[in-house]
């Protein structure tokens, strides 16, 4: 066999032991922190944009946003939210990144849930407190 085709040389003779298959990693067991369903408004700036949508899930690390417009992967946005969808003084503000998008497809029968998974960057012990009350809030409501 090749190194090519999967055995190593060792000392001038060959292994032959197959490389690993790397084994897919399951949705759930992504997730670093449990997510909790919501229906929170949200308020998002990207350069000059500024766009409002609604955030469907969150977890003490991201959040899922429901649009039909997406952000392209690795875009860093300004976010802004609360429980009451009013703003005010609990309103959260925190960076984020686009990780992943699920495009809009019109007239797609499996595209029940267009848009895009963001994950928290740079948020201060503060923000997390607040982020952990408001989804502790959520998740004794569900």
């Amino acid at each position: 066999m090749t190194p090519a085709m999967g055995a190593k040389a060792k000392g001038g003779a060959v292994d032959h032991e197959p490389d690993p298959v790397p084994v897919p990693i399951a949705d759930t067991d992504r997730r670093r922190a449990p997510r909790v369903l919501v229906d929170l408004e949200v308020d998002y700036a990207s350069e000059d944009n500024f766009l409002f949508a609604y955030i469907t899930d969150i977890s003490a690390t991201g959040i899922f946003v429901r649009t039909t417009t997406p952000e392209l992967p690795g875009t860093h946005l300004n976010l802004r939210f609360s429980s009451d969808g009013r703003g005010g003084p609990d309103a959260i503000e925190v960076e984020g990144e686009v990780i992943w998008v699920n495009p809009y497809r019109p007239g797609a029968p499996d595209n029940l849930h267009p848009g895009m998974g963001i994950r928290f960057v740079g948020i201060d012990e503060e923000v997390r407190g607040r982020l952990f009350k408001l989804i502790r809030r959520f998740a004794y409501l569900t």
